[in-house]
């Protein structure tokens, strides 16, 4: 099929252009991006996409997969297709499965599941670094990389800075890459919000931004002396912008993510107590938030992950600080992005764009997906005007543990091409 979407707004971070074109795609290919194209074949499809938005595909750099294991939650199959509803061509899957993604089985198993779905985003695997996600035991990280993972990551905060030591030794000669969520788990205790006046307004037990930034001076340390590349996951609060920013002066082999709902949301938001806010990391202060929008503007934080995390109801209808953490966003990040940080002057298009598209792609090593001739289709229609609500018979994936539930946004996905 051939198809002409006519006068679209056409945003591609990595020629850095946002224009309005024609653009012709045929054969699974893109054929054309001009002003204008008026000499067309009768069995053309014409698409009037004034008003619409045309990127690059979506990719997300990790989320959480509930099957093997968890499937009353979410089967991998809605997982992907909420994933295509939201806009993103390529999705990449944490380990901390039931098994854990820790034997190249498993990810045979996975990667043939998803090439069996067709026409939906590309799934990529992470493997795990140690045996059940345990951090006691490296798991055979040749035959993991020899089956097909994007990377490597225990997807958890690390208990001995010896071990993680010999991981990044180890790993050094595979070439992937290699994420680290840093969190000092008995500086973070049994908190469950960001340290502040919030948190003693609610009476919630507090995190201090301590139990991330010490944990990121750590690491930080270790990449220096040992040299191999790694990313920073979930970056959360403003003084972890300025560490990451002074390593990435200083040379370090190092890349960087902060979440979707930690640029939009803050403490306040948690007055609620409902139980999708309990993140972890935990939103941050208003502070916070503005040094996490600023370190995506200037490239200190590269790419916005989704970290889609879902749980059944009756997981989440519970005492706010007995809540498992996490929510769900593939359906929901661009349209809440866009609609708080574009249409508000926050963001251009294509700083949004860039953090959501290129540049997780690079992280993953992977080459970015581009708008040009003769390039295969991985691209997102967007259209930021039309309005929905947020319910569950609207939503793709099984689960609806969103703080959006109920209300109506502005922006929804038209179509992908993949």
């Amino acid at each position: 099929m051939t198809e002409l979407l006519k006068q679209v707004r056409v945003i591609d971070p990595g020629l850095e252009t946002d224009e309005i074109a024609d653009v012709l795609i045929a054969d699974g290919k893109i054929q054309a991006v001009v002003t204008e194209i008026s000499d067309i074949s009768s069995d053309t499809q014409i698409k009037d996409c004034r008003g619409l938005v045309l990127g690059t595909g979506l990719v997300d750099l990790y989320s959480h997969s509930s099957e093997p294991g968890f499937e009353e939650r979410e089967t991998l199959s809605s997982l992907l297709q909420g994933a295509a509803v939201g806009g993103f061509t390529r999705v990449s899957i944490l380990p901390d499965t039931s098994p854990a993604i820790d034997h190249p089985a498993i990810v045979a198993q996975l990667q043939q599941r998803g090439g069996k779905m067709g026409n939906i985003p590309h799934l990529h695997v992470w493997g795990a670094m140690t045996l059940d996600l345990a951090g006691k035991q490296l798991t055979e990280l040749a035959d993991l990389a020899a089956a097909g993972v994007v990377g490597f990551t225990d997807g958890r905060p690390w208990e001995n800075l010896g071990f993680v030591r010999r991981v990044l030794e180890y790993l050094q000669p595979f070439g992937k890459p290699v994420a680290f969520w840093p969190c000092d788990r008995l500086l973070s205790a049994n908190g469950v919000m960001r340290e502040g006046t919030e948190a003693l307004r609610l009476g919630l037990p507090p995190i201090p931004a301590s139990a991330e930034t010490s944990a990121i001076a750590s690491l930080l340390e270790l990449v220096a002396a040992i040299g191999t590349p790694v990313h920073i996951m979930r970056v959360s609060t403003a003084r972890s912008v300025e560490l990451i920013a002074s390593a990435k002066g200083a040379g370090l082999p190092i890349t960087a993510s902060t979440t979707w709902m930690h640029l939009l949301l803050d403490t306040k938001a948690i007055k609620s107590y409902d139980t999708s806010l309990h993140l972890e990391p935990p939103l941050g202060n208003a502070s916070d938030v503005e040094a996490l929008r600023a370190g995506v503007k200037a490239g200190v934080i590269d790419a916005i992950a989704i970290d889609h995390a879902p749980y059944t109801y009756e997981e989440k209808v519970q005492a706010f600080a007995e809540s498992p953490p996490g929510a769900i966003g593939f359906e929901l990040a661009l349209p809440l992005l866009w609609q708080n940080l574009v249409e508000t002057g926050k963001f251009t298009a294509l700083e949004l764009w860039q953090a959501l598209s290129t540049q997780p792609a690079r992280c993953l090593q992977q080459k970015p997906s581009t708008i040009i001739p003769d390039q295969k289709t991985e691209l997102t229609l967007f259209n930021p005007q039309e309005i929905w609500k947020v319910e569950k018979k609207n939503l793709h994936t099984l689960s609806s543990n969103t703080p959006w539930l109920g209300q109506e946004i502005k922006g929804r996905v038209v179509q992908i091409w993949n």
